[in-house]
């Protein structure tokens, strides 16, 4: 982490214009139409579902998706609402309301983009997989679970935010099943599920969308006792032009209880576009500039909410029509939210025709795709660790919040992965003999004889605080038989933590109390470093410490010797 030397932030499309053709342009304009046509339905059903309404989550389509394109570092990008979003949007909004959310999304783009500044956009990609895909799939069965009301036409009006009590409502009011609602619901997931047997090009959402509308449009001129309701009938009358930017009162209160949340939004929202990002990058063989891309992300991020919208990310599947439709530079994105715009310019009276059942049935396809169930299989083929990550992550997202899944998660993840590391870490006693040799790939044996007084521990892997104390624990184990001088071989020791040299300096001073010498053999360069900043070379004495094992026995044989 450091800002030394230039900002590495260089927008992708500043360098498309160096080798811009029209030929380029007519690729970009089919792709970009196409994705805009995707990502209608989409947009209209991610506002719905986060709580709000649909001409918000198309207005941050539209914004989001231009930011996304012109400031990121990845040339076929495309940001929007994404379904990963919806459950801590509609916490968020259950408990500080709109304002709160825009707050907590203005707080996640400045974090986005102090990530992207402080260059660690690849340290974002460490996260664990086991504790991206059990959110994901914790996410896909939360927002699943809110599309049952619409799907069925229950019409509950106070469903309860929380998963198990939520079902528990749904099973007590399963009776009061709409039939009509619930056969429109069925025959738009019908369309969903098998246009794309005709044509993959087919975005089946939006076919859905326009078959179901006009279908139950007719039905009720018809029949005015058929009616399904509609995105009109439950949001009445919704805006039809961009709002105005404007701002918002903050104060430290709401920003310190907005915090979690806001960093969960740009943890969440850089691990999804990062990894949109290297799925773009493996199909197309462009490189990501992976801190633009999170400086990019946060613009967008904080731009959006002055204008009233929802949290933006990379969005996976938009982004591969981009890529399946020609698109190769971040034109395409921007013309995309340009389709959007005059879309929500001139058709939104049209939108208010749309059955909410059918987008339901929008949602309940996301959410599958979502859950990456081949993923979850796969990963219960991995070491017990990994599928122990999984699950906590998994019912904390459903039961709880993803706050505290991806908090918990992350936690054990990394407890999990320490413990394997001392598993595999070792510290080793010898006396008398040694072979340079062992431990190595070589074939030629050197034994080196070991006086006696002269006792040699070899740490076998990184020196951190879970070794340290295990090696602590050892030297207080064997201070029954006092040597003259103690050799610490650290030949495969890559890195050394502040309670290592601690502990160290601690055995240091000990030993030197009771006339026992110390030498340090096989200290690489970075550890060295570590400990002479630590002052352990003044301690030890800078001759005490020796680049080789021959040295370091050689020179404890003789101090051995002389205190003889």
């Amino acid at each position: 982490m450091n800002l030394n030397g230039k900002i590495d932030f260089s927008p992708k499309l500043l360098e498309v214009f160096r080798s811009y053709s029209a030929s380029r342009f007519k690729a970009d304009l089919t792709a970009g139409v196409v994705v805009g046509i995707v990502a209608l339905p989409l947009a209209i059903a991610f506002g719905i579902a986060s709580g709000v309404s649909p001409s918000i989550g198309l207005i941050t389509a539209i914004i989001g998706g231009f930011m996304v394109s012109a400031f990121g570092g990845n040339s076929v990008q495309i940001g929007g609402p994404t379904g990963a979003f919806i459950v801590i949007v509609a916490g968020i909004i259950t408990e500080f309301g709109l304002t709160g959310l825009l707050v907590a999304t203005l707080m996640a783009g400045i974090i986005l983009i102090l990530l992207g500044l402080f260059r660690l956009g690849t340290v974002v990609k460490f996260i664990p997989y086991p504790v991206v895909v059990g959110f994901t799939a914790g996410i896909a069965l939360t927002i699943f679970s809110t599309q049952i009301n619409d799907f069925f036409g229950l019409g509950l009006t106070d469903v309860p935010s929380d998963f198990v009590s939520k079902w528990g409502v749904y099973f007590a009011n399963f009776d009061r099943v709409n039939l009509y609602t619930l056969g429109v619901g069925i025959v738009s997931l019908l369309i969903i599920i098998l246009t794309p047997k005709i044509s993959r090009r087919l975005p089946g959402a939006l076919i859905s969308i326009i078959v179901i509308t006009a279908a139950t449009w007719i039905i009720s001129r018809i029949d005015p006792s058929l009616q399904v309701e509609t995105i009109g009938m439950r949001f009445k009358d919704m805006a039809t032009d961009l709002p105005m930017p404007h701002g918002f009162n903050l104060n430290m209160d709401i920003v310190n209880r907005l915090l979690p949340s806001a960093f969960t939004i740009a943890m969440l929202g850089a691990i999804e576009s990062l990894l949109s990002a290297t799925v773009a990058d493996g199909v197309t063989g462009s490189r990501t500039n992976s801190n633009t891309e999170l400086i990019g992300q946060g613009l967008a991020n904080v731009v959006v909410p002055l204008f009233g919208g929802i949290p933006v990310t990379g969005a996976i599947a938009r982004t591969m029509t981009n890529i399946t439709n020609g698109g190769r530079t971040p034109v395409a994105g921007i013309i995309h939210a340009l389709v959007l715009l005059l879309i929500f310019l001139f058709l939104m009276p049209l939108i208010n025709l749309v059955p909410m059942s059918c987008l339901a049935a929008v949602l309940i396809v996301v959410s599958y795709n979502m859950s990456g169930w081949r993923t979850v299989r796969g990963i219960f083929r991995s070491p017990k660790s990994d599928i122990w990550v999984l699950m906590v992550t998994f019912l904390l997202t459903v039961i709880f919040d993803l706050t505290i899944a991806i908090e918990i998660g992350l936690l054990l993840a990394i407890v999990l992965f320490l413990r394997r590391v001392m598993e595999n870490s070792d510290i080793k006693v010898y006396s008398e003999q040694l072979d340079v040799a062992e431990g190595t790939d070589l074939s030629q044996h050197e034994v080196l004889k070991v006086a006696k007084g002269v006792s040699v521990y070899e740490i076998d892997g990184p020196f951190f605080f879970g070794i340290a104390t295990k090696f602590d624990e050892l030297m207080r184990s064997t201070m029954h038989d006092k040597p003259v001088v103690r050799i610490i071989r650290m030949r495969k020791v890559p890195f050394i933590d502040s309670t290592a040299i601690h502990n160290l300096e601690i055995l240091i001073n000990s030993s030197h109390n009771e006339n026992i010498e110390i030498v340090l053999s096989g200290v690489n360069s970075g550890v060295r470093k570590s400990l002479e900043h630590a002052g352990i070379d003044r301690l030890v004495g800078p001759q005490n410490i020796c680049d080789h094992i021959n040295k370091a026995v050689i020179m404890a044989n003789d101090i051995a010797a002389n205190k003889k």
